[in-house]
């Protein structure tokens, strides 16, 4: 297995240099950080080697230093502030629901001397001369003194120190809600990415990354009596132990007051880490090997359990003392839950090639990392959207700052699935003969439903009828409200893969996934990438729904406008009442209990779908064309034998009025 785990990552490595129109950069990061957890301060060593595989001459280099966004007056802080000054609506008794994201609000602006967060570079070296550089707040800017030519390596040393923020966003200490001390992450100074769009310096204002692929060697130094988990494998296990440690091996810790992990993470294109002295770390084995860790603090918050929804207090009959009680359980649940649906991901969406993953308490919500996510509790539902993360961005690699949507979007319509896949091999069956615990099991997997079904729809017709949405083309970072951001980029980008799936047929979507996955993981697609391997997988032409649904904010709205009957034949006119062009699937039932569909491809598909299961007898019409408002379809049947006529009874297609889809007939 270790020979082929290697070959498979070289192999990635190696085609994505291959293409000749999409070269990528490459990294290799050597790090030792010695953290001081009296201060909340760490100093830190990186070498990084660094290959410039483009065509071009590089002058300058930039990197993150994404904790300077904790201090008073920085983007963020301000960014923030403003969006706390944006009304969305008022709540029952009401209150005004402002626009800002809960965790952040005017925090930034408050934090003290000792709460803020910092990166400072002490000094930086390529090839061992100095460099000059300059900061922009979360972005450091570096003037080379000779430049980086094409098809060249160069190495950079830096010395840096930072102090750890108090928990607010993502990274940070000290989270109440979680009683975890440290969640490191974008916790080093780390190359931004330069491809054949440029560089790509984002400053760290609101949300979503983009990292060069590469690997990672860091050794960490802390207080002995701290558990971590992370990215990568660690490399030193029995003189760490903690639950490490090789099956039968004796713990041997060195002498003194701190002790060292190392650890090394192949082919990925970020490192995060969290550590708490009240960790436990519990593993389970999945297929092909895999280690499933699960690290987490041992006794839950009071505040955590005041968060909880108060049908979940109902489960612990309202006592803190019995959520306590059942903690462990719930951490082990996500241990065996990733287990049990690993077999499921791999089949639809790509094996996983590393060697572990880790879920870890720690940060202000879920969020993901390569081989491991911070969450916040033991949620089921959040630990299997953070995990698929893994495949819509840690493997892909979208930049996310530019395709949200492709990362959160796709997340979220592949949770749906797993969600799925694990109530019916896991909880309806452990809840057949509890209905009541069933019900109440059935409402918190909701997401679990059908996607036409789920929030994810209803997020977005929300959205497209507030007035507020913007094109999915729009910079995470520059959304006007995040209330539109993050139906956009959940909702509206979920709704773009089930709805693909209404277009081109389910089969071929499915298809078109795991092929995406393997020609492009570890290669940094863009929609455009995406949209050819589906075009290619249902023969159809598809620019047009990637023009509609991601440039623009053009809304779907088909109606039933007229029947008729002429010569013993019912004709039905259909009208297309707002911008966006769909194919059509028209069902009509008659008074005998038969039914039969009837399909409308759309001019610019240049292609039909296969007839769905179900769908027979089934009528293909020539296809309807983009500028014509109405069409005609027609039943050899008589108008007085039709009891309903129904457009997408499957309501896969995200019409924003379903009121004038369906016509039922009372004879």
């Amino acid at each position: 297995m270790k020979h082929l785990f290697f070959s498979f990552l070289l192999l990635g490595a190696l085609s994505a240099s291959a293409q000749p129109d999409r070269w990528q950069q490459r990294v290799k990061y050597t790090m030792k950080v010695d953290m001081d957890v009296q201060s909340n301060q760490f100093t830190g060593k990186q070498k990084l080697e660094y290959w410039n595989n483009s065509p071009d001459t590089l002058k300058r280099v930039f990197y993150h230093l994404y904790w300077n966004a904790f201090q008073p007056n920085s983007m963020m802080d301000v960014r923030s502030r403003r969006q706390g000054t944006i009304v969305l609506r008022q709540d029952r008794n009401g209150r005004d629901i402002v626009d800002w994201d809960g965790r952040v609000q005017d925090r930034i602006a408050n934090l003290s001397k000792e709460n803020i967060g910092y990166q400072k570079i002490l000094t930086l070296k390529m090839d061992g001369r100095p460099q000059k550089f300059n900061y922009h707040e979360t972005i450091l800017e570096v003037v080379l003194d000779r430049p980086i030519l094409p098809k060249s390596k160069v190495t950079f040393d830096m010395d840096w120190e930072g102090q750890v923020p108090e928990q607010i966003r993502r990274s940070g200490r000290d989270n109440p809600s979680t009683g975890v001390r440290y969640t490191m992450t974008q916790w080093y100074p780390k190359m931004s990415e330069y491809d054949y769009e440029g560089w790509h310096p984002t400053p760290y204002v609101a949300r979503e990354f983009y990292g060069v692929w590469g690997d990672y060697d860091v050794t960490i130094k802390i207080d002995k009596s701290y558990v971590l988990g992370g990215s990568g494998n660690l490399q030193n296990p029995n003189s760490v132990g903690y639950g490490y440690e090789e099956k039968g091996a004796k713990v041997t810790r060195p002498a003194g007051d701190k002790l060292t992990w190392h650890f090394n993470a192949p082919n990925v294109h970020d490192f995060a880490w969290a550590a708490d002295p009240e960790y436990k770390h519990i593993s389970r084995k999945a297929i092909d090997g895999i280690t499933i860790n699960v690290l987490y603090n041992g006794k839950p918050t009071q505040e955590a359990f005041d968060n909880l929804s108060p049908a979940a207090k109902a489960d612990y009959k309202n006592d803190y003392n019995n959520y306590v009680a059942g903690w462990d359980a719930q951490w082990e649940a996500v241990a065996d839950a990733a287990v049990t649906v690993y077999p499921f991901i791999k089949a639809h969406f790509g094996a996983y090639p590393y060697k572990q993953y880790s879920f870890i308490h720690g940060g202000d919500g879920g969020m993901e990392y390569p081989n491991c996510t911070m969450i916040v509790g033991p949620g089921l539902g959040t630990a299997f959207h953070e995990w698929m993360h893994t495949w819509y961005q840690m493997m892909l690699g979208t930049n996310e700052s530019l395709y949200p949507w492709m990362d959160e979007g796709f997340t979220e319509y592949a949770t749906n699935l797993v969600e799925e896949y694990y109530r019916q091999q896991v909880v309806r069956k452990n809840l057949a003969n509890n209905p009541t615990a069933l019900r109440r099991s059935d409402s918190t997997f909701q997401n679990s439903l059908p996607l036409y079904q789920a929030p994810n729809y209803g997020g977005y017709l929300a959205l497209a009828k507030s007035g507020k949405e913007e094109p999915l083309t729009t910079h995470a970072d520059h959304y006007n409200t995040n209330y539109a951001y993050t139906n956009a980029a959940y909702n509206k980008g979920a709704v773009f893969m089930e709805q693909l799936g209404y277009i081109i047929g389910a089969p071929a979507r499915d298809r078109v996934l795991l092929d995406y996955y393997r020609q492009w993981h570890f290669k940094h697609p863009n929609v455009n990438d995406f949209m050819r391997i589906a075009e290619k997988q249902s023969n159809m032409q598809l620019d047009w729904y990637r023009m509609y649904w991601v440039n623009t904010t053009k809304k779907i709205d088909y109606g039933i406008d007229s029947l008729y009957e002429q010569n013993g034949a019912t004709n039905i006119r259909l009208r297309r009442v707002n911008e966006m062009p769909m194919p059509i699937d028209v069902k009509v039932t008659f008074k005998d209990g038969t039914s039969e569909w009837h399909y409308i491809p759309m001019y610019l598909m240049f292609g039909a779908k296969p007839a769905e299961e179900g769908q027979s007898p089934r009528t293909v019409y020539e296809s309807w064309k983009w500028t014509h408002p109405t069409y005609e379809i027609q039943t050899k049947r008589k108008l007085s034998d039709i009891t309903t006529v129904e457009i997408d009874p499957s309501q896969r297609m995200a019409d924003i009025d379903r009121k004038n889809n369906k016509l039922e007939l009372k004879w």
